[in-house]
């Protein structure tokens, strides 16, 4: 099954702009793939606004968010993992979302094993032909 978050952080920052409120990404900057602008980087952190009049070219897509946006009057162009993607909130009063560390795929999707199921306390219905 893949990630909600990429679905969470499209339909949370069309909520954020419809209501006219400034979306903020708080984004891990040293996980894998991430590019920004490190000089801005804190504590391995950072904020990027990313509202429509401030970013260039915003793609909200499953594998990368991406973005063209000016740093101290230097254009750069973002690039930012959704698994990167922190939170998203607006700077005027805070709503939005922070996300859960998520864990790798594989092992949420994988069925647990049918020999190692604990016993059940309850009686438990089978179908017979």
């Amino acid at each position: 099954m893949t990630s909600n978050r990429p679905y969470l952080i499209r339909a949370l920052y069309e909520w954020l702009v419809d209501n006219d409120l400034t979306p903020h990404l708080l984004v891990d900057a040293q996980k894998k793939d991430v590019i920004v602008p490190r000089q801005f980087v804190e504590e391995g952190r950072i904020v990027l606004n990313v509202t429509p009049t401030a970013i260039r070219d915003l793609a909200l897509g499953n594998d990368y968010i991406t973005f063209n946006a000016r740093f101290g009057g230097t254009p750069m162009d973002v690039v930012v993992p959704p698994d990167a993607v922190l939170g998203i909130y607006a700077r005027e009063n805070g709503r939005g979302m922070l996300f859960p560390e998520e864990t790798p795929s594989d092992e949420n999707d994988t069925p647990p094993d049918d020999d190692h199921k604990p016993p059940r306390d309850r009686p438990t219905l089978k179908v017979v032909k």
